[in-house]
């Protein structure tokens, strides 16, 4: 994970701050749900897969089964944290209220999110998808929030929603939420270098030739080591997805939108995808072959490309 920022200084307070401020998350949300009528078992099931962004719940219709606006806010809110860089969480408790502020990925953090939950919620509006301007924000929200910070949970099928508000969702699934948080995907830092090297690359080539090239993440400068890691890391990704996608069609005999959201919500840990495993559909119709990829899939999404593919290297069991 490329981050540019240190935590703590020992690994013991490390700990220990994360699963404070894990816990401390996982308490807050549970007395919030509990306080709205929520079960203590359902608030806890639920709580636990919002912060964890794991996304797990006791219904089949997921949180849609509650059918409740403030049951829905209280997640979204949570889901917002737990995408966030705990970091940034520390940095708060310790007074250090500019870190917001000077942290470049949660300011994109902040404006993606902004930008699809607007144009979804939008585009329920315009087409009368719900009936008022508040329930489009409501699901259109929740939805984005679920989808970009790769929890899963749903309120509603998605797939009966316009075509545009499927098209956003689906490019949401392709993002994650920031690095250092709970979640799985790709990650905002890697977009931000990745813009803001080709904005560089750009500016040098065409308009300031003899211009030194400098990407700057928190008002430093990145190494460039670590740019072309993010490019490689982002280009694996999208190799990942393509090459599996078309691994699935020809396994399973599925179409492509099946297969390829299928590899995507695994490899991303997000759930849900589209077509048959769309919010109404499931897993269980794909063949073993197909269902063991998949969960390697799962395996190398929650534990970074780059963590599982380095054992297929012969010098990595030589050392």
């Amino acid at each position: 994970v490329i981050t540019g920022e240190k935590f703590i200084p020992r690994n013991k307070d490390t700990m220990i701050w994360l699963w404070g401020i894990y816990l401390a998350l996982n308490l807050l949300e549970t007395l919030l749900l509990c306080f709205g009528g929520m079960s203590l078992f359902d608030s806890l099931c639920h709580s636990f897969g919002t912060v964890s962004t794991s996304g797990y719940s006791p219904y089949n219709a997921s949180v849609g089964f509650y059918n409740n606006a403030y049951f829905d806010w209280v997640i979204i809110i949570f889901m917002f944290l737990g995408g966030m860089t705990f970091v940034l969480f520390y940095q708060m408790l310790k007074g250090d209220w500019q870190a917001f502020k000077i942290n470049t990925e949660f300011r994109w953090y902040v404006g993606l999110l902004l930008f699809f939950c607007g144009i979804v919620s939008w585009i329920l509006f315009k087409d009368n998808t719900y009936s008022s301007l508040m329930d489009s924000i409501r699901y259109g929200t929740f939805q984005v929030m679920s989808i970009l910070t790769t929890t899963g949970f749903t309120t509603a099928d998605y797939e009966k929603w316009p075509q545009a508000a499927q098209m956003f969702l689906f490019a949401v699934c392709f993002v994650g939420a920031c690095a250092g948080s709970t979640t799985s995907g790709i990650k905002v830092v890697h977009y931000v270098i990745i813009c803001k090297y080709m904005y560089a690359a750009i500016k040098k080539t065409f308009l300031q030739p003899m211009a030194v090239m400098s990407i700057r993440l928190n008002r430093r400068s990145v190494d460039s080591s670590i740019v072309d890691l993010a490019i490689c890391y982002f280009i694996v990704n999208i190799f990942m997805v393509l090459a599996g996608g078309c691994f699935m069609v020809l396994v399973d005999d599925m179409d492509y939108l099946t297969g390829m959201s299928s590899v995507i919500a695994t490899l991303m840990n997000i759930g849900p995808g589209f077509g048959a495993v769309g919010p109404s559909g499931n897993y269980a119709h794909i063949s073993d072959v197909g269902k063991w990829f998949l969960s390697w899939n799962m395996l190398v999404g929650r534990v970074e490309m780059f963590s599982a593919l380095v054992i297929f290297y012969p010098s990595f069991w030589k050392k």
